[in-house]
């Protein structure tokens, strides 16, 4: 079992930053892929990206690609937002996947963490 608890969302303007955390806690976290969802209003929850147990692969989602880097170390996920837009507001949910990097779902779920985009 994997516990994920997301921090860092906030309101920022568009073209700004902000860096989310997600601390993870459970003995097999630092065995198992790791990845960013998001879910806008009235939308289906989303892919954002996801990187390897040894943090040497990474696969992110066509709009977020050049923008957008995920990190990680034995016990957190990141994920670093630049260049922010106003499609980027929505609710940013850490998950854990026992597939690969590029299964695109998840099986352990954080509760999620407010990001919003002022134009």
């Amino acid at each position: 079992q994997v516990h994920l608890v997301e921090s860092g969302g906030g309101l920022v303007q568009a073209g700004g930053s902000l860096r989310l955390s997600c601390a993870a806690s459970g003995r097999t976290f630092s065995s198992y892929a790791s990845a960013w969802f998001r879910q806008a209003p009235g939308k289906e929850r989303e892919f954002v990206a996801a990187i390897s147990p040894s943090g040497s692969m990474t696969n992110y989602a066509d709009s977020v690609n050049g923008r957008f880097t995920i990190s990680r170390d034995n016990a957190n996920v990141y994920l670093q937002m630049n260049s922010l837009k106003s499609e980027d507001t929505a609710v940013y949910y850490c998950a854990v996947t026992l597939g690969s990097i590029y299964s695109r779902r998840a099986d352990f779920w954080g509760q999620g963490t407010q990001v919003t985009v002022s134009s």
